[in-house]
């Protein structure tokens, strides 16, 4: 590991006009910012002092208010309204509609529907013995139709085969033949046209096309090519001469001197800008650092001023005056109101509690008057001991060794 510094980066020499350029504007700087920032500090103070003493505390209220007002009463109304109310109802339609429907469906329409069902399956069988008898006589007649239409099938493609071979193929090959001896003779006709219209083409229009391309069209287009070739020279050779003349007439008369401009008046005056610019905001940047620190200073001035004169006096009466004040009334008035009103919350709930559990006893009466006793389960022995109950080593839970 190098634990050598690193030495610092070099920074360019600056010239007298950067260091003459640097205090003035400085100074004038400090001079416009420290008001701007002691100004800026003031209004953050502000601020936050409004954010913290005004606006939480009044955005707290209206968060509560808005509560009280919107959300506790809507809470209340679904707690203490709509659930009651919508379980009475769920139990209403539970007695009146559920509870006799199930019995209607257990002890009416499944009795009912099990007789529909033996009756239909009745009826299907006989249905079934009957369209077997049914099918079996279709079957017997479709076999004898079926028999009297294949014997004459028969017949009929016996008669077919003999025509065929008797009457049809002597005909076709006799039909065959005279066709192949027309088609010899179309042919030898043909071949003897095409002989004669081919030789009468080469020799009046191939032959004659041929020596005009050799001896009139090449030439002619050897020379209109040549003559193309000579104009298209001339055309290059005034089009390039052309832009050359126009090259240095616009370099002579626009790019040297917009380039001798740029060098030697607006590069100069850009770096002349560049360095009061750069100057000026770090002007700037210093005298908004200095101001901070002289706001700074101010303010914990102020602040200073203000608890020794202000602050002070009043923690010393809070405490002196107001929290003695306050601890007697704390002992004198508030804490019996609370003991109190704890006392009536208490009374209050116990009123609520045997009010609940009287409402549970009738309701549970009333099913009992409607429905009667609700079945015992029987006791059954089991071989396991009870979940309260341990083992151990002088017990057993098998079924020989069990006491």
């Amino acid at each position: 590991m190098d634990l050598e510094k690193s030495p610092p980066p070099r920074q360019q020499p600056e010239g007298c006009l950067v260091v003459a350029i640097r205090l003035p504007v400085r100074i004038v700087a400090l001079v416009l910012v420290v008001p701007v920032r002691m100004a800026w500090d003031a209004l953050v103070v502000a601020g936050r002092f409004l954010n913290d003493a005004v606006l939480r505390p009044v955005g707290r209220a209206l968060l509560w208010l808005g509560r009280a007002v919107f959300v506790w009463p809507f809470v209340g109304l679904w707690r203490y309204v709509v659930v009651p109310v919508a379980k009475g109802l769920a139990w209403l339609g539970n007695v009146l509609v559920v509870v006799p429907a199930v019995w209607l469906y257990r002890y009416v329409l499944t009795p009912v529907g099990h007789a529909c069902a033996w009756v239909a399956r009745g009826i299907g069988a006989g249905l079934a013995w009957v369209a077997r008898g049914i099918g079996a006589g279709l079957a017997w007649v479709a076999r004898g139709i079926g028999a009297g239409l294949a014997w004459v099938a028969r017949g009929i493609g016996a008669g077919l085969a003999w025509l065929y071979a008797r009457v049809l193929t002597p005909v076709g090959h006799a039909v065959m033949w005279v066709l192949k001896g027309l088609g010899a003779v179309v042919a030898a006709i043909g071949i003897g046209v095409f002989g004669v219209v081919a030789w009468l083409v080469r020799y009046l229009v191939v032959v004659p096309a041929l020596w005009v391309y050799e001896w009139i069209l090449t030439p002619v287009g050897r020379a209109i090519a040549w003559c193309a070739r000579g104009l298209v020279w001339a055309v290059r050779t005034v089009v390039t001469g052309i832009g050359i003349a126009l090259y240095w007439i616009v370099r002579v008369l626009f790019v040297l001197p917009a380039l001798g401009l740029y060098r030697w008046v607006l590069a100069p005056v850009g770096r002349l800008f560049a360095v009061i610019g750069r100057e000026i905001w770090d002007a700037l940047g210093h005298a908004w650092r200095v101001a901070g620190r002289i706001s700074l200073a101010v303010g914990r001035f102020l602040a200073t001023v203000l608890r020794w004169t202000f602050v002070e006096p009043v923690r010393w009466v809070y405490r002196t005056v107001f929290t003695p004040v306050g601890h007697v009334v704390r002992d004198m008035v508030l804490r019996p109101v609370a003991e109190a009103a704890r006392s009536v919350g208490r009374a209050t709930r116990q009123a609520l509690t045997a009010a609940r559990e009287s409402v549970r006893q009738a309701r549970a009466d009333f099913r009992r008057m409607l429905f009667g006793e609700p079945k015992q389960r029987e006791a059954v022995a089991r071989r396991e001991p009870e979940a309260r109950e341990t083992r151990t080593l002088g017990s057993s839970t098998t079924a020989l060794t069990k006491d």
